[in-house]
C-alpha cells in the first residue's frame, strides 16, 4: 500500500467541530449557528470502563474490532453491512486508525447504507488539509471536523453503540484507549500517522496512530469483557508491497511491524475477517471505493456460517453457567 494511501484512510470518512471551540455550521435556511462546546476527547478506564464484563444476561456480549490499513478501510463498511444483513448487531465498537473513523460514524446510528452514501460522497477537500510543520505536513483538524459532523458532534460517551478509539500516546508509546468527549478528536489522534500527521494534542500530551501499537485491537475487546470477537483485518500482505523504492520500504517496514502485532491479537479473536484486498488505484476513485467495500461483504459473508456457530455455542454456554447460578 502506497504512503499516501495509507495516509488517505485516515482521511477516509469525516466530520466538523473544533476540538474544544464553538464551530459555526448552517442549519437547514442556510443561517450560521454555533455548536455546542465538546470537551476534549479521554480515556476513562473505571468501573464503567469494564461494564460489559458485569452482564449476567443469557445474549452472549459481541464485539466489533475494526483495524488500521489506509484505503482498505472502505472495506470495513462492507463488512458492516454483511453483518447488519445478517442481522447482527455489536454491542461495542473498537476502533484503531481507518477502523475509528467508520467505527464513530456507525456508533453514532448511522446504517450501513447510509456509510456507503458517505462514503461515496466525500470529496479531497472534506478531509485534507496541510500545514507543513516540523513534526508533519497534515494537521488533522479537517479529520477531526468531518467525523464531527457526521456523528453530530455527539462525544464518545453518548454514542448509540458504545464506541472505544485507540491511539498512541507519543512521548511514552503506551496505548491510549478513549471513550469518552470529543469523538472527532479521538478520531484525529488515532490516524495521525507519524512523520506525516502533526501529532494530536489533547490534554497537553500529543497522540499519533492507533495503529503502531494495537492494529487490529482484539485484546482491548477481550478486557471490555466481550464473549463475541468479530476482528476485521484490512492490514497490507507484505507480499503484495512494492520495494523497488524508498516509499516502498518504507511501506514494508510499517506492513512487516504491523502484521507481527496483529498475528498475536488475532489468536484471540472468534471470527478474523480479512478482505482479500490488493493495491487499490486512489483512496478517491468512486470505483475503487465499491471494489472495496465488496471485498469487505464477500469476505463477510464467508465467515458468516462460522460466526453463527460460534454465537450459537457462546449463548449456549452463558444460559448453563446463568442456570448454575441460579441452582447455586
Amino acid at each position: 500500500m502506497s504512503l499516501l494511501n495509507k495516509l488517505s484512510i485516515a482521511l477516509l470518512c469525516g466530520s466538523t467541530l473544533v476540538a474544544c471551540a464553538h464551530s459555526p455550521v448552517k442549519d437547514l435556511q442556510g443561517e450560521v449557528v454555533h455548536s455546542q462546546t465538546v470537551s476534549e476527547a479521554t480515556s476513562k478506564l473505571d468501573q464503567g470502563f469494564y461494564r460489559f464484563k458485569q452482564l449476567s444476561n443469557k445474549k452472549p456480549v459481541i464485539a466489533l474490532v475494526l483495524g488500521s490499513g489506509g484505503a482498505r478501510g472502505y472495506a470495513h463498511i462492507g463488512v458492516i453491512e454483511a453483518l447488519e444483513q445478517h442481522g447482527i448487531q455489536p454491542d461495542f465498537i473498537v476502533g484503531t486508525s481507518a477502523g475509528s473513523i467508520v467505527g464513530s460514524i456507525y456508533a453514532s446510528g448511522k446504517s450501513a447504507v447510509e456509510l456507503r452514501q458517505i462514503a461515496l460522497d466525500m470529496k479531497v477537500g472534506d478531509v485534507r488539509d496541510f500545514k507543513i510543520g516540523m513534526k508533519g505536513f497534515f494537521d488533522g483538524q479537517k479529520v477531526q471536523d468531518y467525523v464531527n459532523k457526521q456523528v453530530s458532534e455527539v462525544p464518545l460517551e453518548k454514542m448509540k453503540i458504545p464506541m472505544y478509539v485507540v491511539a498512541t500516546e507519543l512521548q511514552n508509546g503506551q496505548r491510549t484507549v478513549f471513550n469518552h468527549g470529543n469523538t472527532g478528536q479521538a478520531v484525529r489522534a488515532s490516524v495521525s500517522i507519524p512523520s506525516m500527521f502533526i501529532p494530536t494534542i489533547i490534554q497537553g500530551k500529543e497522540y499519533v496512530d492507533g495503529g503502531l501499537v494495537s492494529p487490529v485491537p482484539v485484546d482491548i475487546a477481550k478486557e471490555l469483557g466481550a464473549d463475541v470477537v468479530i476482528a476485521v483485518d484490512i492490514l497490507a500482505q507484505p507480499e503484495n508491497t512494492e520495494t523497488t523504492n524508498v516509499w516502498g520500504l518504507f511501506n514494508q517496514n510499517i506492513n512487516i511491524m504491523q502484521n507481527k502485532l496483529a498475528a498475536d491479537e488475532l489468536k484471540n479473536a472468534d471470527i478474523v475477517i480479512q478482505p482479500d484486498l490488493h493495491e487499490k488505484a486512489h483512496i478517491f476513485d468512486v470505483k475503487g471505493r465499491q471494489d472495496t467495500m465488496q471485498a469487505g461483504i464477500d469476505a463477510a459473508n464467508l465467515r458468516m456460517h462460522d460466526l453463527d456457530v460460534v454465537i450459537q455455542a457462546k449463548t449456549k454456554t452463558k444460559y448453563e453457567n446463568a442456570q448454575f447460578r441460579v441452582l447455586n
